[in-house]
This record gives structure tokens, C-alpha cells and sequence, in this order.
């Protein structure tokens, strides 16, 4: 019987030690220099981008903004001004992921960053987006687009609510008013300034005739108590992230800071609007 000369073992650790090199891969030297090698590499790209970024949007608006001016350029509507704006800010996202990760990880990771984003959309918007279809199928005009019929035909039932209950709605431009800024900073907390101007709008389309208020200034009065909240004063979203992060301050703290000043500020408007443009 010929005898086995290297048997094999199933010891975890005579496996393990098997496997040791006798010099280790890498020293806490090699590792600490390609730390500050990978340290140094991202402050420099982030303040590349601290310039870029700024600069690309400021080109966009520029872009929106000479038409109207007489420059001859195709004036960008919707649709069309939002691509550019989204354009704008996928292929920056896409050169800073590239700066980041390396053009290996850039295709693996930018859908990750596109995934992200639409679950925070749709976690912010979702309890909106309801709400606000309530409201546009509660409008003539918006109502004939979503049920497919002519506008002559189609209902306006938040117009016919509140012409129904008019009798009920006090005729006081000072509740009125106050009431339509409340509903308008409501709207606002869900971190978006723009969700709640199609509800702040038909609200004031409907209530503005009955209380003999002027619509335009009293949408106006909603549309800024929506803006100033969660457009990036009392919401700590969006914008005040960014700038409260440029600015080195926590975002918390700004928050705290700015709540009273616009709440006077949006009262103050809100008076000045009864009196001088109702």
C-alpha cells in the first residue's frame, strides 16, 4: 500500500496559516501616503467643481434669459428649460463621479446616484402629488385636460364648492387672506416651494370672487407662503442645504435663525397686499 507523503488537513487555522505571506502586502507607511494622495486628489476636484458648477448654471440661466432680451436666440418654455436644467445637472453629476470613482466605478455608481434621486423625489412628492391632482381636477381648465373633454364641458367642482357654501365663508379679506398664506406654507413643507402654486392658485381663483378679493394678489399672497417655507427659509431643504454648507453654518441653526424674520416679513406682505393691491 503506497503510503500518502502530504496529507491534506481541514484545520482552519493550518489553513490560514497556509495562506500568510511573510511579508505583509502593504506598510502603514504605503497606506497612510495613498490616503493623503486620495485626500489631496478630491480637494482638488472639489474646488474644480465648486467653480464649475456655479458657472454652468449661471450659463443656463443666461441662456434663459437672453431670449427675452432681443438676442435673437429660441426662447426655452417647460418642458424645454426644465431638460436643459436637468441636462445640465446629470452631466456635472456624471463628471464628478468620474472624478471621484475613476472611469471603472463611473458607469456602476452614476445609476446608482440617478436611482437615489428618484426615491427622494417620489418620497418627497408623493404626499403631494394627490393633494395637488384633487385640486387640478377641481379646475375647469385643468380639468378638461385630464378628463379629455372640451372646456365648456368640463366641471369646475372647487369653483361650484365654494359657490355653494359662500354663504358660510366669512367676508373678511383679513381671514381670507391669512387663511390662503396658511394654506400656502402648508404646501411648503414637504420641502418644495413650487408643489403648492397650482393649489394656492385655484384656491384663490375660487375664494377671490366671493369675498370680493383681487385672485392674482391673493394667489400672489399663497404662492410666497409656499416659496419662502419650503423654498429654502423654514424648511431645512433644497437650497438652504446648499447654502447654509457654503456659507459653514448648520443648517439647523439657520433654520432657527430665519424663522421669525420671515414670518414678519411674509405678515408685513401679506397687510401691504390687503391694503394696497386687493
Amino acid at each position: 500500500m503506497k503510503k500518502v507523503e502530504h496529507a491534506g488537513t481541514f484545520d482552519k487555522a493550518e489553513i490560514a496559516r497556509g495562506t500568510e505571506h511573510e511579508e505583509p502586502l502593504a506598510t502603514d507607511a504605503n497606506i497612510e501616503r495613498s490616503l493623503a494622495m486620495v485626500a489631496l486628489r478630491r480637494v482638488k476636484w472639489s474646488k474644480c467643481f465648486a467653480v464649475v458648477t456655479p458657472l454652468a448654471f449661471l450659463a443656463v440661466v443666461a441662456v434663459m434669459v437672453l431670449p427675452k432680451m432681443g438676442s435673437g436666440l429660441p426662447e426655452l418654455k417647460g418642458g424645454d428649460a426644465a431638460a436643459l436644467v436637468g441636462g445640465v445637472a446629470a452631466l456635472l453629476m456624471m463628471l464628478a463621479t468620474l472624478a471621484a470613482e475613476g472611469p471603472r466605478k463611473m458607469l456602476d455608481v452614476c445609476p446608482e446616484h440617478i436611482t437615489d434621486g428618484f426615491v427622494f423625489a417620489f418620497k418627497a412628492m408623493g404626499s403631494v402629488l394627490p393633494i395637488a391632482g384633487f385640486f387640478f381636477v377641481g379646475a375647469g381648465e385643468t380639468a378638461a385636460q385630464i378628463l379629455g373633454v372640451s372646456a365648456d364641458k368640463a366641471p369646475s367642482l372647487l369653483f361650484e364648492l365654494i359657490q355653494a357654501y359662500q354663504h358660510m365663508i366669512p367676508d373678511n379679506h383679513v381671514l381670507v387672506a391669512f387663511g390662503v398664506l396658511l394654506v400656502g406654507m402648508i404646501t411648503g413643507i414637504d420641502g418644495s416651494g413650487f408643489a403648492g402654486l397650482p393649489l394656492t392658485g385655484t384656491l384663490a381663483g375660487a375664494l377671490g370672487p366671493v369675498v370680493g378679493f383681487d385672485s392674482a394678489t391673493l394667489a400672489a399672497i399663497g404662492q410666497m407662503g409656499a416659496v419662502w417655507t419650503g423654498g429654502g427659509t423654514l424648511i431645512a431643504w433644497s437650497s438652504l442645504i446648499a447654502v447654509a454648507g457654503f456659507a459653514r453654518v448648520p443648517v439647523l441653526d439657520a433654520v432657527r435663525a430665519l424663522l421669525v424674520p420671515v414670518l414678519i416679513g411674509l405678515c408685513v406682505s401679506t397687510v401691504c397686499a390687503m391694503f394696497l393691491w386687493r
